[in-house]
């Protein structure tokens, strides 16, 4: 990946969208749809590598392998979820450099309290806002180079309120932080507010039937906002069409009614690698 890349994308005046990907094939796929950055989500990665929800399960060691395998998948920028960077600030400082060492462009770092809930579900709680600057504070301190982006995230709007939620991002970008995410709004008001906030870029996150309304692209940029990630879309759909086919397989006891909606097995082999696995092969052939 181009370095600070991402930093640049940033800097433009139309806004960054970046699907999420839950495992290396989805990664790819967003890639070759033509997006200029790929969001590698906790939940996607908790679901596809555990089989389970994110409810702070995944450890750090999984997903850094998850990090690094993904950013080598791929040619453009990656953000990670950094969950709450696994502890307190020591355990910030190592997660921080262990994704800019694996090749993430951005690390979203978060205000719950351990273990983490996804954004969009109930029973969450935060942390001191003032633990969380300290996170941040370290999370600058700790990185490398400035072109790996810190994303701070806050999820006090479903805990303590909007106008709380605005605060806390005001100290989140005092502190350093170089994107501000305001987790679930409920409305668009709430949008319009929360994209006005900020002097630095700020994120939204759409969330098919979540508990914030879906918004066109197009009018989060003119709410002011820089990036929009859809955390979950590639999974739900990927989800739905694999049920979708085992329901016919059992039923039917054939896939032939459903190869039109496959990739060939040509089209996955290239799409995947092989021609250049075969021609290095054949390069070194005796």
């Amino acid at each position: 990946m181009e370095k600070g890349k991402l930093k640049r994308l940033l800097q433009r005046d139309s806004i960054l969208v970046v699907p999420a990907a839950f495992d290396m094939i989805s990664a790819k796929i967003i890639e070759g749809a033509g997006f200029e950055a790929v969001y590698l989500s906790g939940f996607g990665q908790s679901a596809s590598h555990l089989g389970l929800p994110d409810a702070g399960l995944i450890t750090f060691t999984e997903m850094l392998e998850r990090v690094h395998n993904m950013a080598r998948a791929i040619q453009v920028p990656l953000l990670a979820d950094g969950d709450t960077g696994y502890g307190n600030v020591i355990n910030v400082r190592r997660t921080v450099q262990e994704f800019e060492q694996a090749g993430a462009a951005a690390i979203q770092l978060e205000d719950q309290e351990m273990p983490k809930k996804c954004g969009h579900t109930e029973g969450r709680r935060v942390i001191d806002a003032r633990e969380m600057v300290r996170k941040i504070e370290a999370a600058v301190e700790s990185r490398r180079s400035d072109d790996f982006l810190i994303v701070a995230r806050t999820d006090a709007r479903s805990v303590l309120g909007l106008q709380e939620a605005i605060k806390r991002g005001k100290m989140y970008e005092k502190a350093g932080a170089d994107i501000i995410f305001i987790e679930s709004p409920q409305n668009e008001e709430e949008l319009r507010i929360i994209g006005e906030s900020f002097d630095r870029p700020s994120m939204v996150n759409m969330i098919e039937r979540g508990k914030t309304p879906l918004v066109h692209v197009r009018e989060l940029e003119e709410m002011g906002f820089s990036i929009v990630a859809y955390a979950v879309t590639c999974l739900l759909v990927a989800a739905r069409a694999m049920q979708r086919a085992m329901e016919i397989l059992k039923r039917e006891g054939t896939t032939e009614g459903l190869l039109d909606e496959m990739m060939s097995f040509e089209e996955f082999d290239t799409f995947i690698g092989f021609p250049e696995i075969r021609s290095f092969e054949a390069k070194y052939r005796l």
